[in-house]
């Protein structure tokens, strides 16, 4: 299955659980995107011991089926740069996982 996931959010439970999620579905022989918006671009800054994101990020991508997209210009608002866990991207980008994935789920 290929399954997108979008993150929305900087709540640490919540995008450390898509994290885990998205491993899992990983390990079931699924194929993973997950696009990044709005506030979900600040995703790793809410690494702490109890959420450790950073870690389920590094798992994630060590999967050659995992791969990790975020809007440009929701970057660009907050003056992040790219980086290899938070690259740029752009709607078009959405836009296709939306239309290639069986199932979509957001957070």
């Amino acid at each position: 299955m290929k399954l997108g996931i979008i993150i929305s959010t900087n709540n640490s439970e919540t995008n450390w659980n898509a994290l885990r999620l998205a491993n899992f579905a990983i390990k079931q022989g699924d194929e993973i995107k997950i696009f990044l918006i709005g506030q979900g671009v600040e995703y790793e800054s809410g690494n702490s011991e109890k959420f450790n994101i950073q870690e389920q990020v590094k798992e994630f991508l060590l999967s050659d089926k995992a791969q990790i997209l975020a809007c440009g210009t929701c970057l660009k608002l907050r003056e992040q740069k790219t980086t290899n866990s938070c690259p740029i991207n752009t709607l078009k980008d959405l836009y296709l996982l939306i239309k290639e994935s069986d199932k979509i789920l957001t957070f």
